[in-house]
Order: structure tokens, then sequence, then C-alpha cells
């Protein structure tokens, strides 16, 4: 590949060939926030919540959001070029949220056929924080006992305290203010 392919604007990723070339796809995502929700229910709150927190947190939107259920049937085997590209955007990622809802004490099933995409320590230390959502403090502690664990184990880097979020007030919650003054010290600077 040449510096003119690297130098390709963030908006000719969709001009890659349909085979992919993923390291050039990690290259032009690298610098951007992307979100990953492992919600069953496309659009769910989890995802606009998991958005609501990568913007505060960076101050802009979300580069990219990785609705997890849209991958589908690829995630049931190895080598699917759409969990492949999905793969690529989140090792190339600056900041990676990764958002479920509470399902059993956990993150959902889904979920966790995606990271089982991932090899040990293939993220790379990405600067990565785990929100999972629930309708009680019940569960508050499962995104810091379960999601970061797997989180750390696929090579995130997860330098602030798991998050956990009602998700009737996710939108207001005093939880979230006070977990960014501490997490916005974690996000990487980004130059332009």
């Amino acid at each position: 590949m040449t510096a003119d392919t690297l130098a390709l604007s963030r908006g000719a990723i969709k001009a890659l060939p349909p085979s992919g070339d993923w390291e050039i796809l990690a290259l032009l995502t690298a610098g951007m926030t992307v979100v990953v929700v492992g919600n069953p229910k496309p659009m769910s709150r989890t995802r606009a919540a998991a958005e609501l927190v990568a913007e505060k947190l960076t101050g802009v939107a979300p580069q990219h959001v990785i609705d997890v259920v849209d991958l589908g049937a690829g995630l049931l085997g190895w080598g699917d070029p759409k969990v492949a590209e999905a793969k690529a955007i989140v090792k190339g990622a600056d900041s990676l949220i990764v958002a479920s809802p509470t399902f059993k004490a956990t993150y959902t099933g889904l979920l966790k056929l995606f990271l089982d995409q991932f090899g040990a320590g293939e993220l790379g230390q990405v600067t990565t924080f785990a929100l999972m959502l629930g309708g009680s403090y019940t569960h508050a502690l499962a995104p810091e006992l379960s999601l970061r664990p797997v989180l750390v184990e696929i090579g995130a880097s997860c330098p602030a305290p798991s998050l956990y979020l009602l998700d009737s007030d996710y939108e207001t919650s005093e939880d979230l203010e006070k977990w960014l003054t501490v997490a916005r010290r974690f996000v990487p600077a980004v130059s332009s």
C-alpha cells in the first residue's frame, strides 16, 4: 500500500474492495471513537445511552456505532466479511465504548459472540470503557465483574472504572456525570 492509499479520507472507507483490506481500514479509523452495542434489539436504549456516553466523554458523536445484532449469523462462525470489517473498525479506534444491557446479571450472549471473535490481546491496548444498563442497581457491579475481564483478556486497556446506568434515567444520571469526571482523564488526545 502506498502513502496515497493511507491518506484517503475517512469517507473513502466505503470504497474499499469487497474483499476488504482490514489493516488499511484500521489505519483509516485511527483516532476515532467507536461504540459497540450488544443489545439483541436494534436501535435500543443501550445504543442511545452508549452514544450519549461517547459524546459526553469525547465531546463529539462517535464516528462508528456497531450494533452487533446487525452482524447476524456471521457471528456464529469465523471469517465473515462483515464481522471482519467490524473488528477492524474496533481495533482502529482511539476510544471504544462497549455497551450491553444486563441479562441474568451479566452482558448479553450476543455481545459474547462478537467478543469471542477477538483473540487474546488482539485489541492492542485500545482505550476501552465498559458500560452496562439495567433496571435497578441490583447488578451495578456487573460491568466491572463480568464485562471488564473479558475486555482485558482480548487486549483492551480499561483505565477507568466500568459504568452502570439505570435504563430509566441514563440521560440525566448523576452517576454518569460523576463517572465522566474520572473517565475524561483517560480519553486519548487525538492529533489533527
